[in-house]
């Protein structure tokens, strides 16, 4: 009897339970209709996250996460706006009185059109109404953190070559706080308007890529209480509404360079009214108010030291005779023994992976500036394979670069197998990433780039010994292309026995 009265207290509960639990939203969006509108572009003209990385393989080594990161974030940037738009522009055309259809009327009777008093109305049949359209969807910004010369640069130039918004980039290292010496923060928008093309309506929905974002973390020991971090906490704090989404003046064009179009479509128009005078038409520029609801913000920075900050939360401390105990170096404050450039070799773990938000508040953000990045994603740093391919395998490749460049001048350059490996050993140790193996191809090639112009050199050969600082690069004169050819095959086949 005692075990049937708790079976059916269990059933009970479980029913009382079940009812309160929601496992599902409470207000879902309504499917759209696969119908033509004018204001929701076709699917076809979107580019598929998958079609994205694709893309960008051909131009970046590796970096898979962040390809990922960054080609679901402009796809539903651009999901985000044409919805957002559509139903912007559903409700203002939508009438809020259902009117009288035109079989019901009378073909020689005019409806008056009354409506009923909204007094009169009964308390369910008045709705609540917001007054402006809320977005359906919000956006989520993204923080791209990786060491230098890793790609992150190079993905945004990149993404904003195949996109179809506009796309600005600016550099964070020059923002102020308004009304001090530098640039405020709303030359991000101003950009994004140029790359409309001065349409306010197309900078509305662009996207904002800010580098070198790390340099606006809070200095608090260089900084007292009585003194103003203009150039750190003082731009997080302009940020931070413009990240959000709020209506953003910037100045325009002047007028003489383009003039006066009539008033478009959209929540971005000209502020300033028709001028009276001519005279003014000169000397006066256009202001235009950009909403930055659907601006989508991607920022990326080295972030040196963050590691160190990491490791330490990380890194749990015990006692015993099997403590783990780190080194001095490990232990140290790397902002004051980290080199300038960040080596290329892997670790046995990537700190910079197990990244959280409580991390960038101990590094120098405010909670606020963090809370408005919800998607962190992660460059690692490159190895020698990812060198190599630098060098030869994509678009735009170094080798090809500097082939071209030689063949301006006539003059065709040549590089061994052993001396592209001996390339992105030094690479590698120098550290620095892409920016490094430039350098190490500049030096290695000021020589051939000083004579070659001078004198009738046809061929150039650059060698492992030529790399190694042991011998200058080899040239050949016009006519001894047989010559050339056989000493880059002798080199050739050196390397596959010595392999």
């Amino acid at each position: 009897m005692l075990s049937r009265f708790s079976r059916t207290w269990r059933v009970r509960s479980f029913r009382v339970l079940s009812r309160n639990l929601q496992t599902q939203a409470q207000y879902d969006y309504p499917p759209r209709d696969d119908q033509d509108d004018g204001s929701f572009l076709p699917r076809s003209g979107l580019a598929t996250p998958r079609q994205l990385v694709r893309y960008l393989d051909e131009y970046v080594i590796g970096q898979e996460n962040a390809k990922k990161v960054l080609s679901v974030a402009v796809f539903n940037h651009y999901t985000r706006v044409r919805a957002n738009l559509a139903a912007f522009d559903d409700e203002n055309g939508a009438d809020p009185w259902v009117e009288a259809s035109a079989d019901d009327a009378h073909p020689s009777v005019t409806s008056a059109q009354i409506h009923p008093h909204p007094q009169r109305l009964l308390p369910h049949q008045l709705p609540l109404q917001p007054r402006q359209p809320v977005s359906l969807f919000e956006k989520s910004n993204v923080l791209v953190i990786g060491p230098t010369g890793s790609g992150k640069t190079l993905l945004a130039r990149t993404l904003a070559r195949v996109i179809d918004v506009p796309f600005s980039i600016s550099d964070a290292t020059s923002f102020t706080q308004a009304g001090y010496v530098g640039e405020d923060v709303d030359m991000c928008i101003q950009r994004l308007l140029q790359a409309a093309n001065w349409d306010p309506y197309r900078a509305s929905t662009g996207i904002v890529y800010i580098d070198e974002v790390d340099k606006i973390a809070r200095k608090s020991s260089s900084t007292t209480e009585s003194s103003r971090d203009v150039g750190g906490e003082g731009v997080q704090q302009a940020l931070l509404r413009m990240m959000e989404g709020s209506v953003v003046t910037v100045q325009g064009k002047p007028a003489s360079l383009d003039p006066p179009t009539p008033a478009g479509r959209g929540r971005g128009m000209p502020a300033t009214a028709q001028r009276k005078s001519p005279r003014n038409l000169w000397n006066k520029p256009d202001t235009f108010h950009i909403d930055t609801s659907n601006v989508l913000f991607i920022l990326s920075g080295a972030f040196v030291g963050l590691d160190t900050v990491v490791k330490r939360r990380v890194n749990k401390g015990s006692i015993g005779f099997t403590a783990t105990i780190a080194t001095k170096e490990e232990d140290s404050d790397s902002k004051g023994f980290m080199p300038f450039f960040t080596s290329n070799r892997r670790s046995s773990e990537n700190l910079l992976e197990m990244i959280e938000p409580a991390d960038l508040v101990k590094y120098g953000f405010i909670p606020e500036f963090i809370s408005r990045l919800p998607t962190i994603t992660t460059l690692s740093p490159l190895s020698t394979q990812d060198l190599r391919r630098i060098l030869t395998d994509v678009r735009g490749s170094l080798i090809s670069q500097y082939t071209a460049l030689f063949g301006y001048s006539g003059v065709e350059i040549r590089f061994t197998t052993i001396a592209i490996n001996q390339i992105c050993l030094r690479a590698a140790e120098r550290g620095g990433g892409a920016r490094g193996l430039r350098g190490i191809m500049e030096s290695l090639l000021l020589d051939p780039m000083y004579e070659v112009p001078s004198k009738n050199v046809r061929y150039v050969l650059i060698t492992e010994d030529v790399v190694l600082g042991k011998s200058p690069a080899l040239y050949w004169m016009r006519g001894d292309g047989s010559a050339f050819w056989a000493a880059w095959a002798d080199e050739e086949q050196r390397e596959i026995i010595q392999v």
